[in-house]
């Protein structure tokens, strides 16, 4: 039977969860073994990022209905492709932050309230201003989503294993893009009508309700407990969320060893001093960058397919001509999004062996190497036309979830100490969507007035960049204990 090491008592939360149990003549236990807490936490966390790719990128395929039923200009097309994605960046912004204050359990609780809510509104949208509002709102959830649910995985999983459980739960976005992308499909292929859209938004209604209850079961995240000086409730916090059989540890007692400076809330100007400048830089600007892309290429997929195809016109000569190369574009874009998970798939599995660093600049070379393959199609038509773009696209999916996608994602969650770790992971969040609102909203303009080559050509640009400034900014976190970067700012000094 596995036994608790004799260790200290004068330990941190981080430490015991990352405690690994030995049997009885001494023999350590070759891995840690997962509470059930500590799973039911994976999980519910999974399912927000699996409702941010649903919804999100379900957008690309209920566009042309929606722009259809209101009328809508190309420069409407942009708002709405926007509205959720500037949502997000807000909500990032500013309710992710408050994980900061509240908790990281009370916000991940709050943003699917919020969820619901506007979700349900947006079902139900009566005209063009109603439909951009409500997906703002999705989008503030969903944003407040992105700095919470990492800091409520990491914080509760062992350092050894954190980054491919992170990215598991982030893998789920890639997921939800496939069936938000097959719900339209299977909906437009079976309910042709203008109205469509609103019933493919409505599918995740009660999934996320179920997510929502489910929230209010989980434990408040320890580390936040401790930086805030409630030692007492951080013991009892990690004693249920690492109750397990045989028990291990048999106690859990915290001393009080941080600066009581960490009581206090510190504000986003800390963020940009010392070295929390450098962790700032490194989590922001290769997000942006990154997002100028991923966003881009995955909402108007369906759309630069259907040009390539064949089946744009200036308007659609009726209503089932519309529906058809909707449905034709669904079905390419759900081929294209099989590699986002591939991808995903493969950052799991290395980014606790390869590192966070490596990862992001290889994947930022090999997106920048899909686009400019993608942009070869405009010099060729059939079947070496749909080879360029298919290979190029489908090679900028692999590359961008092996790479910045998951790994930006990563670090922003993993470069800041506890007490500033939703506002660093927050505005991380809110600069990378301040990329993907740009591209939503100009894309289809730019589709537009510069054609899809030369707007590859400039998103091949924005992707070299961002692997140069991920190299010379580099912060390599994996397999860190994220305890240990309080003593970056705040020395360990003990409180009597």
């Amino acid at each position: 039977m596995p036994i608790s090491p004799d260790r200290s008592a004068h330990r941190t939360a981080q430490d015991y969860i990352d405690e690994a149990p030995v049997w009885s003549d001494g023999t350590l236990v070759a891995s840690i073994p997962m509470t059930a807490m500590q799973w039911r936490i994976w999980w519910l966390a999974a399912a927000g990022k699996f409702f941010e790719g649903w919804v999100v990128f379900m957008t690309g395929v209920a566009l042309p209905l929606i722009g259809e039923e209101f009328n809508m200009s190309a420069a409407q097309h942009g708002l709405v492709g926007a509205a959720s994605l500037f949502g997000i960046l807000l909500g990032a912004l500013t309710l992710g932050g408050l994980a900061d204050v509240f908790g990281r359990k009370f916000m991940f609780v709050a943003e699917m309230v919020i969820f619901v809510l506007f979700l349900v509104l947006l079902s139900a949208s009566p005209n063009f201003v109603w439909l951009v509002v409500f997906l703002f709102g999705v989008g503030l959830a969903l944003g407040c989503d992105y700095p919470t649910a990492h800091l409520i995985i990491s914080e509760s999983i062992a350092s050894s294993t954190r980054g491919r459980f992170v990215l598991g739960a982030f893998g789920f976005q890639a997921l939800g893009a496939l069936i938000g992308t097959l719900v339209g499909f299977v909906i437009l292929r079976n309910l042709p009508d203008i109205t469509s859209w609103r019933y493919m938004y409505a599918t995740a209604i009660i999934p996320a309700v179920a997510v929502m209850f489910a929230r209010f079961s989980i434990t408040e995240s320890a580390p936040w407990l401790m930086a805030r000086g409630r030692l007492d409730e951080a013991a009892r916090a990690t004693a249920r969320l690492l109750e397990r059989q045989p028990p291990y540890p048999k106690t859990v007692k915290f001393h009080a060893s941080r600066s009581r400076r960490q009581l206090a809330q510190p504000p986003y100007t800390a963020l940009f001093i010392g070295a929390n400048r450098r962790a700032t830089l490194l989590a922001s600007i290769p997000w942006f960058l990154q997002d100028l892309g991923t966003y881009g290429i995955g909402i108007f997929t369906p759309s630069i397919l259907a040009a390539a195809l064949g089946h744009v016109t200036v308007h659609a000569h009726n209503l089932t001509s519309l529906i058809q190369k909707d449905v034709v574009a669904s079905q390419g874009a759900a081929l294209i999004d099989i590699l986002l998970i591939v991808g995903i798939g493969c950052a799991i599995f290395l980014a606790d062996r390869v590192g966070r660093i490596p990862l992001q600049v290889m994947g930022f070379i090999g997106c920048a190497a899909g686009l400019l393959l993608a942009s070869f199609s405009a010099d060729y038509s059939g079947n070496i036309r749909m080879f360029f773009i298919y290979s190029g696209f489908m090679l900028f999916n692999f590359m961008t979830n092996i790479g910045p996608n998951a790994q930006t994602y990563l670090l922003a969650g993993e470069v800041f100490p506890t007490h500033i770790r939703g506002k660093g992971a927050g505005l991380a969040a809110a600069v990378g969507k301040i990329g993907a609102v740009i591209t939503a909203f100009c894309f289809p303009i730019l589709l537009a007035d510069i054609g899809t080559q030369s707007l590859l050509y400039i998103l091949v640009g924005t992707s070299i960049l961002g692997a140069v400034i991920t190299w010379v900014f580099r912060i390599e976190t994996t397999g860190v204990n994220l305890d240990r970067l309080e003593a970056r700012e705040v020395p360990d000094t003990e409180i009597t």
